[in-house]
């Protein structure tokens, strides 16, 4: 019989439902872990818009952790986040009450990383230029840089390597996101996210040729099942 795998829980991307997530959570389901992807509707993240605070998809992952938590009767799970999805659940690893800039009080702190046994993060620009998103993200790398809480959670952080960004037909969004992120248009990553901005220091840094930033992309993305394999040994 195959040892106990930990339940795994996976965020979406800014803007994604879980039903992009669907074939990723069935092939982990194959491997033995049982998966569950955090309910999200696109509509589910309006109320981020703006560099708004991220506090509606924080409270949904909490509410799924905690049902996973009882549902397998264990103290872990891991944690795999795409894009966004990825700093996000930085924060929710964290101890620091989370205050958004419009929120009237502080959200209590969620405290993950004490049942969060492995933080996978795939193609998440761990830095930005872009103003709405600089905010959140220097809340995260200001409170939590690195792998924060390397003691008590494994930091695996994917790359993509598939798109040089180029100012030219084809590579363009590559070569505007890639600048939006890391302030460098002219590097590798998945099209979206620069490997650059893709690692976080003391963490599990893994880069993948060939490998693109969406579900939706066409060709292979980090959740195709010929690329799972290249990580998927971090979450036993």
């Amino acid at each position: 019989p195959s040892p106990f795998m930990l339940p795994t829980v996976i965020l979406p991307g800014f803007l994604e439902a879980a039903i992009a997530y669907r074939p990723l959570e069935q092939f982990l389901q194959q491997l033995s872990f049982p998966t569950v992807t955090v309910p999200l509707q696109r509509r589910d993240w309006f109320p981020t818009l703006g560099g708004r605070p991220m506090t509606p998809i924080l409270l949904q992952l909490h509410r799924t952790v905690k049902q996973v938590l009882q549902q397998y009767n264990t103290s872990k799970v891991n944690l795999i986040g795409h894009s966004a999805g990825g700093w996000i659940s930085r924060i929710y690893l964290g101890e620091k009450p989370y205050l958004g800039r419009s929120a009237v009080a502080p959200i209590s702190a969620w405290e993950a990383y004490r049942f969060v046994a492995t933080l996978v993060t795939l193609g998440t620009p761990h830095i930005s230029q872009e103003r709405w998103t600089r905010w959140n993200l220097d809340f995260v790398n200001d409170n939590y840089p690195g792998a924060f809480y390397n003691s008590q959670v494994c930091y695996v952080c994917v790359a993509g390597k598939s798109i040089f960004g180029q100012r030219q037909r084809g590579s363009w969004l590559a070569y505007s996101s890639y600048r939006l992120t890391c302030g460098e248009g002219n590097c590798w990553g998945d099209g979206i996210t620069p490997i650059a901005a893709a690692h976080l220091e003391g963490a599990d840094n893994l880069i993948l040729e060939g490998v693109k930033h969406s579900p939706k992309a066409p060709g292979i993305w980090y959740g195709s099942p010929q690329v799972i394999p290249s990580w998927v040994s971090y979450l036993e």
